[in-house]
This record gives C-alpha cells, sequence and structure tokens, in this order.
C-alpha cells in the first residue's frame, strides 16, 4: 500500500493534522475511511475543491476507502468560517437541486467499483433531518462548552465585527456531529478539508472522543495562493467553475495554460497525479525553456481530460491552436467557438456592414481605427486566419463561421472576435 502521508507531504498537501504519526499507523494497518465535506452553497463546485476532490482520489489509489459528503442539511445553514458577513440562506428546493448537481461532480473523482474500497457517498441531511430539536441540545450541544466554541477564529473574527447568528454559530456542531455519524455507521476516522475548517474538524475529532471514545484524525489541506498576489481560480469573469455550463471547457484549459511559471509546478504536485519523476523533469523545462510553457500545457492538459473528458480536451486543443492559424476555425463548433471568443477581446453586433477596421477596434483588439489601419498595412491584420490588405475590406455573410463568428487576429498572438445577432 503507498505510503499516501509521505506522497501528501512531498505535493505540499498538509497544512495541519491532529498526529501525523498516529494516523501513518493507522494507515499502515490497513485500510481506513476518509471523507471531506461539501457544501451546495452553489449550484456548482469550484477550482478551490479540487483539492480535497483530487486528495480523496490519491487516498482512494492509496488503497482506503474515500467517502463524499454533500450537505444536505448544513448547505442549508452555512458555514461562516472565512466570511466577514451572515450568509444568505437559500430555499430548500434550491438547496435539494445543488446537492443532486454536487453529488454528480463528486462522484466524477472517485470509484465506486473499486474492491474492497469502494467509495461511498452520503448527505449529511439523511441523520440531521431527523434530529430534534430537544435531542440536538441534548446529545449533541451539550459536549461543546461555549467559550471553546467562542474562542473558534472563524466565531472570534465575526463577534469582533458584524456578529454572529445562533444559526451559523450551530454549524460547526452540526458538522462534528457528520464526523459522529460516519464514524458509527462506516467506522471512518479521517476528516479531510482546506485550512480554513480546522476549527470544524477538530470539533468533531473532539465529539468523536467524547461520545464513543474513539480515536480519530485530523487533516487540513493548504488554501492555494497565487505568486502574483491575485486570487487562485478567479477570472475576469468570476470563479472558475467545474460545471461546464458555467466555465466552459476552453476557458478552464486557458487559465491552466497560462498559469505563472512561478506557480506551476506547485500546481502540478497539487492538482495531477504525474510522478515525482516527471514533475522534477517539467520543472527543469521550465528553468531551462520557458518559452515553451511545457509544464503548463502539461496541466492544462491533463486537468481538462480528468474534468470533462478527453473529447472536450481535444475540442478545445483544436480550438486553441486554429485560433492562432494553426488549425482549421471551420471545423469548430458553434460552442466551441464562443467559448473561445469570450475569453479574447470581443464585439457584438446586430448585423455585419462595418469594415474590419472598425470591427478591430470596437472589439478592442486595437486601441483605434487608426491603428488597426496600419496593422493592415503592415502585414499583421487577420480575418479567419487570412491576412486582409485592404484597409476598407467589409465582411460579408460569407465570413461567418458558424453563421455568426468572426476571429480577428493581430500580429501572431493578439486575438479578438466579432459575434453577430
Amino acid at each position: 500500500m503507498t505510503d499516501i502521508i509521505d506522497d501528501l507531504a512531498w505535493r505540499g498537501l498538509i497544512a495541519q493534522s491532529t498526529d501525523l504519526d498516529a494516523l501513518r499507523a493507522s494507515m499502515a494497518k490497513g485500510p481506513i475511511s476518509v471523507y471531506a465535506g461539501f457544501d451546495p452553497t452553489a449550484p456548482s463546485l469550484h477550482v478551490g475543491h479540487f483539492v480535497p476532490l483530487l486528495t480523496l482520489r490519491r487516498i482512494q489509489l492509496a488503497g482506503h476507502r474515500p467517502i463524499g459528503l454533500v450537505g444536505g442539511a448544513t448547505g442549508l445553514i452555512g458555514d461562516p468560517s472565512g466570511r466577514n458577513t451572515e450568509r444568505s440562506l437559500n430555499a430548500g428546493d434550491v438547496v435539494a437541486g445543488w446537492v443532486e448537481r454536487l453529488r454528480g461532480q463528486v462522484g466524477r473523482f472517485l470509484d465506486f467499483e473499486a474492491q474492497p474500497n469502494a467509495a461511498l457517498m452520503v448527505s449529511n441531511l439523511d441523520w440531521t433531518a431527523e434530529l430534534s430539536a430537544i435531542d440536538f441540545l441534548r446529545d449533541i450541544g451539550k459536549h461543546f462548552p461555549v467559550n471553546r466554541m467562542l474562542a473558534r477564529e472563524s466565531v472570534a473574527a465575526r463577534l469582533a465585527g458584524e456578529g454572529l447568528s445562533y444559526t451559523e454559530f450551530s454549524y460547526q456542531i452540526l458538522q462534528a456531529n457528520d464526523y459522529l455519524e460516519l464514524y458509527r455507521r462506516h467506522d471512518c476516522s479521517l476528516q479531510i478539508g482546506g485550512s480554513d475548517q480546522w476549527g470544524n474538524i477538530t470539533a468533531g475529532v473532539d465529539l468523536v472522543r467524547r461520545v464513543e471514545g474513539g480515536h480519530v484524525h485530523a487533516l487540513t489541506l493548504p488554501l492555494i495562493t497565487k505568486a502574483d498576489g491575485t486570487k487562485f481560480g478567479k477570472t475576469a469573469g468570476g470563479a472558475l467553475w467545474l460545471d461546464p455550463a458555467m466555465t466552459s471547457p476552453y476557458a478552464f484549459y486557458q487559465y491552466f495554460l497560462n498559469a505563472d511559471d512561478r506557480d506551476v509546478i506547485h500546481y502540478l504536485k497539487v492538482f495531477t497525479f504525474r510522478s515525482r519523476e516527471e514533475i522534477e523533469e517539467l520543472e527543469k523545462a521550465v528553468a531551462e525553456r520557458p518559452f515553451a510553457r511545457e509544464a503548463q500545457r502539461a496541466l492544462a492538459e491533463e486537468l481538462t481530460e480528468l474534468l470533462h473528458g478527453k473529447a472536450e480536451l481535444d475540442a478545445v486543443m483544436a480550438a486553441s491552436k486554429a485560433l492562432f492559424g494553426q488549425g482549421s476555425l471551420e471545423e469548430l463548433s458553434a460552442s466551441t467557438l464562443e467559448a473561445a471568443l469570450a475569453e479574447v477581446p470581443l464585439a457584438k453586433v446586430g448585423a455585419l456592414g462595418a469594415p474590419l477596421v472598425d470591427l478591430m477596434a470596437e472589439s478592442g483588439l486595437v486601441e483605434s481605427k487608426s491603428a488597426a489601419r496600419r496593422a493592415v498595412k503592415e502585414g499583421g491584420a487577420y480575418l479567419n486566419n487570412v491576412k486582409v490588405t485592404d484597409e476598407a475590406y467589409t465582411p460579408s455573410a460569407d465570413d461567418l463561421l458558424q453563421g455568426r463568428f468572426l476571429v480577428l487576429r493581430r500580429g501572431k498572438k493578439s486575438i479578438g472576435g466579432v459575434v453577430v445577432g
């Protein structure tokens, strides 16, 4: 059985743990059950959830049993961790719909057929919905000293600011009860989560000890940061979602393809299943041939295929090449074109009729019409990868790709687009 602790440590995936040596010893004795929870606070998980998702997958590949928990109950409450203000409560039917969507996303990364460590999927609504207020207070709440709850960082920060409702204050008790239930039902002895969840996770460790006398473990994963100081997983269009309807496979691919050289090796360790030897080779490539962007391509390709499948990866790579004149734009589907052009300077027009130089300026590909005319004069203006030499050229319906799109290019690397209609 693979020493998963050593692998996680090398990948920089251990932020905090209750007792790493004891956890290692427990894992060495045989398979254990491990869980991570995902609350339905939106219709999709985002790229930050990749860290616990892929860690669950690594743990399963090392021979242990992963449990994916979707918070059908806790999603109705909201976790105060990392927030300065109270969450808006979502309607029950909305949360129920999101639970089902998240089940599918979490399940994509786990193997439910593997023996003897087949994955499980659960919702904490299954045991929380039937829990009465009296039972909750008598059987669970009595094990939580208020002074200790108030000292937790997420609670203290809110109390020093806008305050905290009893609803969100109770969140840590509900999450702790999840650990207790999974310990009872599935002999679960490890919970993983982001480092901002340390207080909630250790509350569960303590509850299992108090109620059942069990010795269980906690391990948190570091929150991913970027070298340039901007927030990981954020784009101009918002969060990087795992749902292709919310973040297109093309946008997802481009995000990782554009990873900073300072970040890409860390991302390869955290997000891919490449070996130490493979990643060290790519690290050499970054140092010796940064212009080739071999590490970024390896990262973007592996993650896009992992999340969206081989067919979508092929479509994305074809679009990426075609936009820069290395493939046929005519072979790209309307959805792929739309997704690709959404990531570049774009003009939306009701109908054709304006000269190309006007469209280049209107899209933002160039700063002015005079700059567009200069690009044409110097041989650096392209329409659908065909060089345009006439400053007065006006695109027609015959130029439209899939009946709606024009791809503009200035030089070799600057792309823009036009959407008609």
